[in-house]
């Protein structure tokens, strides 16, 4: 049995009682009114960092207030959640946790929920207060763009707000030398260089590619990668041995899938020093683990991801209206390597073909619904991304994949089941981590690896399967590592040494997926707040397509 998982997992110690949930959500918009209300209100000018600080220091100001008027002063988005409270704490009590600018501070709880919400505020500041007071004194940029600590992503970017005045220009700092960013470059360099002086072959097979990097207190490690450009032009079958996207995001979120699969293996097992070295720990009062609290996660692309962050860049609208009734900041579809709008006049969809969303779109739904999947969300809280860089030596324009991941799904939170947020990376360029050309041709193979492969397998991106000359083969059907199929064969592995049994007795991969239900939940929110908004319907593979047997 998963531990947590019993009696006590099950009955939660944070009242969630439908009515306490409702009021929560009541009292979150209300906070997230009144924080809107103070930025856009004209009697109420900015204040110094610092001068609020000193008040606070002094008793004039509590917790709660100093957090929403530092929001408004450093302009980061705000939100005080209700949670659940830790593993070690016993008895029935009130749990939140803040959130800024998608970074979660310490869980407060109290018997009350005003207490528990002014316990999450002070453990907050405790986090924040030091990092703003260690930065040099001087513009108010410096107080969002210094260094943060060494085992913590950079905090609070300067956020572009909707004001009356419609979206200010993105502002220039330094970032493409942080020196977070500096190791998460070296680290993808160093396994890029690995990896062609391993397999010289590949340096003309790569024109796009994805890696996800896990950053601790003392290390930055490449845990995932992918490369890759086109869908399979195979149809839709049921048998989940075929490999539908092969976009290089994809196919790194898939990698780090099984990266994720192996660590739940390691801390289920008997062996002390596997449990110890898994990336995993029970934390919570629920059934599920979460990452150590010195692992953060962070994505790097070579290329902007196809979709809506691909706005021209002539584009220069002068509202939030304007950028969201643009086509491009629509929901995008990809249909036989051709990417289209959800709303293009152009788009030939039939049940027949095979569709996927945009990457674009599925980082806009990851940072929300997190990049486990559902399966992995019987195991797991939500894993998100801290980071994205892009290391585009043409130096793109990003403003359409911050809007299209920050702006898109604002003010969901609140609607959101437990363990589930908006967590807003921090987007920036980069420099290119390789200095010689990659093919720009239209390569239709795509690699993957994941920590843990003793070698990369090459796949076939328009047959979907793997190529008789990869690396890696997992045997003479040629089904490759990614599929569904394998996905499959993994989580009944977990399901078995975590003694789940109500998992292994489901009958199909879809009926499993359908028993994570905090995760459907936050998708249909998720998918209906898009539609809601104007952004277009999210579009479903064919039911057939997840009629895996178990």
């Amino acid at each position: 049995m998963l531990p947590g998982h019993g009696p006590r997992g099950a009955q939660g110690l944070n009242r969630n009682t439908p009515q306490s949930l409702a009021q929560c959500k009541d009292d979150q918009r209300s906070t997230q009114d009144q924080q809107k209300n103070y930025f856009m209100g004209k009697d109420h000018p900015k204040v110094p960092p610092e001068v609020l600080i000193a008040k606070y220091k002094e008793g004039e100001t509590h917790a709660v207030s100093l957090l929403h008027q530092l929001s408004v002063s450093l302009e980061f988005q705000l939100e005080i959640k209700e949670t659940v409270t830790p593993a070690n704490v016993q008895g029935f009590y009130f749990a939140f946790c803040v959130v800024m600018d998608g970074v979660v501070y310490p869980t407060g709880w109290a018997s009350t929920k005003k207490e528990a919400r002014l316990a999450a505020a002070r453990l907050a500041l405790q986090k924040f207060l030091p990092t703003l007071e260690n930065q040099k004194p001087g513009s108010p940029e410096s107080w969002t763009h210094g260094e943060s600590l060494p085992n913590c992503p950079p905090l609070l970017p300067v956020r572009e707000m909707p004001a009356l005045s419609g979206i200010q220009p993105r502002k220039a700092i330094p970032e493409r030398t942080h020196p977070v960013f500096l190791q998460i470059q070296l680290a993808v360099k160093n396994y890029v260089t690995k990896l062609l002086n391993s397999n010289p072959e590949f340096s003309t097979q790569i024109n796009s590619m994805a890696a996800f990097i896990v950053q601790t207190s003392n290390s930055y490690e490449v845990v995932a990668f992918g490369t890759g450009n086109f869908n399979t032009n195979s149809s839709v079958w049921s048998s989940g041995r075929t490999v539908y996207d092969s976009h290089a995001v994809v196919t790194a979120r898939r990698s780090l899938m099984r990266f994720l699969y192996r660590h739940l293996l390691m801390f289920f097992s008997s062996d002390q020093t596997l449990i110890q070295n898994s990336i995993f720990q029970l934390q919570s009062a629920s059934s599920l683990l979460s990452l150590k609290s010195d692992i953060t996660l962070h994505l790097y692309v070579n290329q902007l991801p196809k979709g809506a962050s691909q706005i021209p860049q002539d584009l220069k609208p002068l509202s939030v209206s304007a950028w969201e009734g643009h086509n491009e900041l629509s929901l995008h579809m990809i249909i036989e390597g051709k990417v289209y709008s959800v709303y293009s006049s152009d788009l030939d969809y039939t049940p027949s073909k095979v569709v996927s969303m945009s990457t674009t779109d599925k980082i806009t739904q990851w940072q929300v619904l997190g990049y486990q999947g559902a399966l992995l969300s019987h195991f797991i809280e939500p894993i998100y991304v801290q980071t994205i860089l892009i290391g585009d030596t043409d130096g793109s324009e990003i403003r359409g994949l911050e809007v299209s991941v920050n702006q898109r799904v604002a003010g969901i939170t609140p609607q959101l089941p437990t363990f589930y947020c908006v967590v807003r990376p921090y987007i920036s360029l980069v420099s290119s981590v390789v200095t010689n050309s990659l093919s720009t041709c239209n390569v239709t193979h795509s690699i993957n690896w994941s920590e843990g492969d003793s070698s990369v397998e090459v796949v076939d991106a328009l047959e979907g399967k793997t190529i008789e000359e990869s690396p890696f083969k997992s045997g003479s059907a040629l089904a490759s590592r990614l599929c569904k199929a394998a996905m499959l064969y993994r989580f009944k592995l977990v399901a078995k040494e975590a003694k789940r049994q109500d998992l292994l007795s489901s009958s199909s991969y879809r009926e499993a997926k359908r028993m994570a239900k905090p995760y459907q939940e936050a998708k249909s929110v998720l998918h209906a707040h898009l539609l809601q908004q104007g952004f277009g319907s999210w579009i479903n593979k064919v039911a057939e397509h997840d009629n895996l047997t178990m």
